[in-house]
């Protein structure tokens, strides 16, 4: 058990649904293979030392789990059995803290909350065998993180090397109204065709979330270069030197003065001012531009782009008149004053998205909490013509 951080095991990084195909590309890049990609994540082998490269690195993922057993257990009362039998004073200080989650899909349970407990208890009390101390625990996930899967009469128990999710970069302090996770924008700005190097506009910006994860992607910051704790740092037998030597990696391989155009602008002052202020926090300030002033004033520069709005989706009833009227003013924009970009909207929202006006080249597929979303991306060309549809009633 103590040479988990040296010895490779099965790892699961999950990530929200329909963002492991740009997980995929991160994990790949990192020089790591995927033994399989499914909706939620991928897995591949891994020692956790190798975990902690992966936590400080990749944009796209939630979680990076670390397999420590896995065994049959029909009912709370096996769950409980099989646990205990691990060798958990190991893996935790007695002196320290752990938390339990899960995912579980069991018959003789009706909350999960159940299956937790017996898995804490399970650890506690194998750690007061052997220490005479039983350890802390409870719903904190800043120290160490078990997560147990369980499905039917399958269970695998995991060292969560992350411990609060790598969903949320750390820079953001200021959320602003219905923030878009930064995971999910990162996906976003993969999914586009922005080569990093042309101009990136993002009006309606909101938070600043999109133009600011373009930003760390364009400079190739990554997100663990705003963290200090993870969950690896609560195993026993971590080394402090491998994590020193992974952070001063990611400052190594920054690139400094980036020669890219990034524009963020919103209608609203408070709005520019977060996103700013969120933008300072992640050292990339002096490379967007803010405007304020309504999204058909943003300035595009000459040339070649991409352009991403992320609109409300008009969830509140009473608010879809008033909408409509603005995505079809979105796509007269970007026909008129962005050609030779590639225009990218995301929503929520598929008969607003009608009223664009434009034909999409690509919908890419994403979920923005449990909501199903597009990205519909437009290309547009010198000359491209609104495709005309029949007036609805």
């Amino acid at each position: 058990m103590t040479q988990v951080f040296n010895t490779p095991s099965k790892v699961i990084i999950t990530c929200n649904k329909r963002l492991s195909p740009y997980l995929e590309n991160e994990v790949k890049n990192l020089g790591f293979k995927p033994a399989r990609v499914f909706s939620t994540g991928v897995e591949l082998k891994a020692s956790i030392n190798e975990c902690i490269k992966l936590n400080l690195n990749i944009r796209c993922a939630s979680q990076v789990l670390y397999s420590i057993a896995s065994f049959r257990a029909e009912n709370g009362d096996e769950l409980y059995e099989k646990a205990q039998a691990i060798e958990w004073e190991k893996l935790i200080d007695f002196a320290g803290y752990f938390s339990v989650t899960s995912n579980v899909d069991n018959p003789t349970i009706t909350t999960p909350l159940y299956a937790n407990l017996k898995i804490k208890d399970a650890i506690a009390d194998r750690i007061k065998t052997a220490h005479k101390i039983r350890p802390n625990s409870g719903p904190d996930y800043s120290k160490t993180v078990i997560h147990l899967f369980w499905k039917d009469d399958r269970a695998e128990l995991f060292l969560d090397t992350s411990g609060e999710t790598l969903a949320k970069h750390g820079y953001r302090k200021i959320p602003g109204k219905a923030p878009m996770l930064e995971a999910l924008a990162s996906g976003t700005v993969y999914a586009s065709k922005w080569d990093r190097k042309s101009p990136f506009v993002n009006p309606m910006c909101g938070s600043g979330t999109i133009a600011i994860e373009a930003a760390l992607i364009a400079t190739n910051r990554a997100p663990g270069l705003f963290r200090m704790n993870y969950g690896f740092m609560h195993i026993m037998g971590y080394d402090e030197q491998v994590f020193f030597t992974e952070r001063r990696l990611l400052k190594d391989q920054i690139i400094k003065n980036a020669d890219v155009k990034i524009i963020a602008s919103d209608i609203s002052e408070e709005a520019v001012e977060i996103s700013r202020r969120n933008a300072k926090t992640a050292g990339v300030d002096g490379l967007i531009d803010f405007e304020v002033g309504d999204f058909a004033d943003t300035t595009i520069p000459e040339g070649n782009g991409t352009i991403m709005f992320n609109p409300e989706y008009g969830e509140r009833l009473g608010v879809h008149s008033k909408l409509e009227a603005t995505y079809k003013r979105m796509g007269d924009f970007m026909k008129q004053a962005c050609k030779g970009y590639s225009g990218y909207i995301f929503t929520g929202n598929p008969d607003l998205a009608k009223k664009i006006g434009l034909k999409p080249a690509r919908r890419i597929e994403f979920y923005n909490g449990k909501l199903d979303c597009r990205l519909l991306e437009y290309e547009l060309y010198e000359g491209t013509r609104r495709i005309e549809k029949p007036q609805e009633e």
